[in-house]
């Protein structure tokens, strides 16, 4: 700690970046807008920066299990969705020949024509 005190120590922005990632650090801070003593508005901000790895040290993961993040390996997902979409796309067609066997046939329309 002592040699952040000293001004005679010269940190680059690599080094306090290197320091922040691997110890982390926590920005809290509440927003409110109030008018004549109504609260209109209210914003929590909580930032976290850290690196992956002390993230997940402190029990933090989420990236893991988002699909929007998680890349399956190639193919996999591709090939789960279009088996999926292939057996409700037959599902769907049984459904509609069972509906149209149930179904009489319309009569042809009489012409008011003579």
């Amino acid at each position: 700690m002592p040699e952040l005190v000293n001004p005679t120590r010269s940190h680059g922005l690599v080094d306090i970046l290197d320091r922040v990632l691997d110890k982390g650090l926590v920005i809290a801070g509440d927003i409110k807008i109030n008018l004549a003593n109504v609260e209109l508005l209210t914003i929590q901000i909580r930032l976290l920066v850290c690196s992956i790895d002390k993230a997940e040290q402190i029990g933090l993961n989420w990236w893991r299990n988002d699909p929007r993040l998680t890349a399956p390996g190639p193919g996999a997902g591709r090939l789960a969705d279009s088996s999926d979409v292939e057996a409700r796309l037959a599902r769907i067609e049984a459904q509609l020949t069972r509906l149209a066997q149930t179904i009489p046939p319309a009569a042809p329309a009489k012409s008011s024509r003579k």
